[in-house]
């Protein structure tokens, strides 16, 4: 199993807004850009095989950012189109922050980063001890039926604490700046908090268009 310490301190980043990797979790990609062609052949002929996703966003002043805090994932598949396309899949190893960006000669974006803060990402899966699974799921009906959502509600109610959460972060239809608040909890419960305090938010804001339209 890699360690903290075996991680490189620099790697291949995709910005990529609304996309939200997180440690344990599965994220499906469609790449189709030059650029990230070229980082994704790149990066399946190293060992690690790791990209980091990271939220872009808009200083005040209209600049095109990179949020300093994204999470790493190593390529665990990955499948040509007859097109040039790649359909690739990530798995997350680890969060990290973002201490610059690299000047060099790849097509794509790459940064020097720090592991320091988020040892707890390369260990056991998280538990939330604190986890109201049926207000959970009695809340996620509401969610679901008001964005005419589908999901399997048998796998929800035995799915371990963060795959459940986690799953939910990735897939639910928050805006960027959700998913990267739920990104930076730092712990399970308290992306979990985070979490049920956005559904609720979303479903609130909803009913208020309802009246006013």
């Amino acid at each position: 199993m890699k360690r903290l310490r075996d991680l490189p301190s620099t790697i291949p980043v995709f910005p990529l807004s609304g996309a939200l990797l997180l440690p344990r979790g599965r994220l499906p990609l469609h790449v189709f850009e030059p650029r990230y062609l070229a980082m994704i052949e790149d990066a399946i002929k190293t060992d690690d095989r790791l990209i980091g996703m990271v939220q872009p966003h808009k200083t005040p002043s209209g600049d095109d950012v990179l949020h300093s805090i994204g999470c790493v994932g190593r390529i665990t598949s990955f499948t040509e189109t007859d097109d040039g396309r790649y359909m690739v899949s990530l798995t997350g190893v680890s969060r990290f922050r973002i201490k610059s960006e690299e000047d060099g000669f790849t097509p794509y974006r790459r940064a020097t980063v720090s592991w320091d803060d988020f040892a707890a990402d390369m260990g056991k899966p998280e538990t939330d001890a604190a986890l109201d699974r049926a207000g959970l799921i009695a809340l996620l009906e509401r969610y679901f039926a008001a964005e005419e959502l589908d999901t399997d509600w048998d796998a929800m109610q035995s799915a371990e604490d963060e795959l459940l959460i986690n799953s939910l972060s990735m897939l639910c239809p928050l805006s960027p700046e959700d998913k990267q608040a739920l990104l930076e909890a730092p712990s399970l419960a308290s992306r979990r908090e985070t979490l049920v305090t956005l559904l609720e938010f979303a479903m609130h804001v909803g009913k208020t268009d309802e009246v006013r339209q």
